[in-house]
């Protein structure tokens, strides 16, 4: 059976982490059986020091686009089976920019919004001994903002962040429409991505500007449930 590693439950959702909500989820729509390993310490044994990975008949796999892939394969997950080469096209393009673009916005809004610094803060480090929970957020917070400020998103000011992040949202509302799901009337890998990194915004239990934001679009929000509904009753 698949065993997938991750952060564990936080700001009130499966996972803090998109990537590893995208593959619980791509699970979940693929109806590939998996137990989960939660826990931070999981980071120690991640074949590409980040987390997800899968292991699956003795093999490690990190990394979420790859774990999708070999999942794909190795299951025959008919997720996508029914999409066009067009729309293939697109998801992977759409999955690309959430993935390099989008996700920097939600890095931002929670480790470098002095609103939601303190939520993440208690969240993540508050059960840590003493003066480990006082330095280690410091450190770790530092290093956000280089990794922000290298990629580029790091050097534009708060409201042109929000700027980004909305159009974002927008074109992604535009995309979904009144339909059920983003290329039609039933889900696709591009969804378990797509929910992943809209649940972080509307779903959790953190109500900065950026999710005030996301809240807005109604149809998102709305799509958001809907999934949360149909795969995550239990």
């Amino acid at each position: 059976m698949v065993k997938l590693y991750g952060f564990g439950s936080g700001f009130g959702i499966v996972d803090p982490s998109p990537f590893v909500l995208k593959v619980n989820t791509y699970l979940r729509m693929s109806g590939i059986k998996f137990e989960e390993a939660s826990g931070i310490a999981n980071l120690k044994k991640a074949p590409k020091g980040k987390l997800p990975f899968i292991e699956d008949d003795g093999k490690a796999i990190g990394d979420s686009y790859f774990i999708i892939e070999y999942l794909e394969k190795k299951y025959q997950s008919t997720l996508d089976q029914w999409l066009s080469d067009e729309q293939k096209a697109i998801a992977h393009l759409v999955s690309k920019s959430l993935d390099e673009n989008f996700y920097w916005c939600i890095v931002y809004s929670r480790w470098m919004c002095e609103d939601t610094w303190p939520i993440l803060k208690k969240e993540f480090f508050s059960s840590m001994p003493f003066p480990l929970k006082q330095v280690l957020p410091l450190v770790l917070r530092n290093g956000v903002k280089k990794s922000l400020d290298k990629q580029g998103l790091g050097r534009h000011s708060n409201e042109e962040i929000k700027q980004i992040f909305s159009h974002s949202l927008k074109s992604l509302s535009v995309m979904l429409g009144e339909k059920a799901y983003l290329l039609g009337d039933k889900p696709c890998s591009l969804d378990a991505s797509t929910y992943a990194f809209l649940a972080e915004c509307i779903l959790v239990d953190v109500d900065n500007d950026f999710n005030k934001i996301a809240r807005r679009f109604e149809n998102l929000v709305s799509y958001c449930k809907r999934i949360q509904d149909e795969f995550y009753k239990n």
